[in-house]
């Protein structure tokens, strides 16, 4: 079965269509547009009529292409940016008017459960003992905690993204030392009495560690992040971009993704392996498994808790 999911979050609205293929999936279109909802401009913390419009017409736009690919299932959800608007409702309301699909505000919980279904789902090794899942998304981050058998048991959430803390601390291009060292004293202040338990291995997701991927590889630690960061503040994100085949404004707020990721590899005490799958990845396991996908049985096991 050909199932979309798309997913309005801080920095990007993307869609992801996939089908199952030997309890993997297999990915048949992917899109992004770069919405920044968590930039966007509120009146009394309420997100402005312009952002709106702009935003459904993004994910009709998404819908239509998923339709058109013969997509049979869809489920539609928003994150941290509109979850913290306090129109959120009228935001997901306007959207499925104008997409004719019903959209969400999924809880903390909910994405993170999804997210670890999505990352643990596609790792490609067997994972014994308990996981944790490092979601860095533009407004929020969340760490799960679970196992392949008995699902989720823990999902902690902080409101830092990556974009968040871009739009804060970083305006030269490339980031100067000086901002880079602030946003790494804020951090170090706002995570000081932060302890998180010790997994047996822990998963990078969202779009900071799937990017620094093409910039370091596939295991994010001490000195692989280190290099990043050196990289980053080397030249011009346009060239970075240019150079590692990225999206420029990806590349602008990298560099605290980066130092987030630094954050809480060292609070798990831990290196952080880019998982190849997260938050779309899981919706759509889960629908596929609600749906009575006879060989995703392994992404059942993960959402066995809620």
């Amino acid at each position: 079965m050909l199932c979309a999911a798309i997913d309005i979050g801080s920095n990007t609205t993307r869609v992801l269509v996939a089908e199952p293929r030997q309890g993997q999936l297999r990915m048949v279109m992917e899109q992004r547009a770069y919405t920044r909802v968590g930039k966007a401009d509120r009146e009394e913390g309420r997100l402005v009529a312009v952002k709106i419009d702009e935003i459904a017409e993004v994910v009709a736009t998404q819908v239509r292409l998923a339709e058109e690919l013969g997509a049979e299932a869809m489920r539609i959800v928003a994150t941290a940016a509109i979850r913290a608007s306090l129109n959120g409702p009228e935001v997901v309301a306007k959207i499925s008017e104008r997409s004719g699909r019903s959209a969400e505000i999924l809880s903390e919980h909910d994405e993170g459960r999804l997210a670890f279904i999505g990352a643990t789902k596609s790792l490609g090794h067997p994972a014994d003992g308990e996981v944790a899942v490092v979601d860095i998304g533009g407004g929020s981050s969340e760490v799960i905690f679970g196992t392949l058998d008995g699902g989720v048991r823990e999902v902690r959430s902080f409101p830092v993204g990556s974009g968040s803390l871009a739009d804060d601390h970083i305006s030269a291009d490339p980031p100067s030392a000086a901002e880079l060292r602030s946003i790494r004293d804020w951090l170090g202040d706002y995570f000081a009495e932060v302890e998180l338990p010790r997994p047996t291995q822990a998963v990078a997701v969202g779009g900071s560690a799937t990017s620094l991927r093409r910039l370091v590889g596939a295991v994010l630690e001490y000195e692989t992040l280190e290099r990043g960061i050196r990289v980053l503040a080397s030249e011009p994100s346009a060239e970075v971009a240019k150079r590692f085949e990225l999206d420029p404004q990806r590349v602008r707020i990298l560099p605290s993704g980066v130092l987030l990721l630094e954050r809480f590899a060292d609070l798990l005490g831990c290196p952080l392996q880019v998982g190849k799958g997260g938050l779309r990845e899981g919706i759509i396991l889960d629908m596929l498994h609600t749906a009575g996908g006879d060989d995703l049985e392994p992404a059942a096991a993960a959402s066995g808790a809620g």
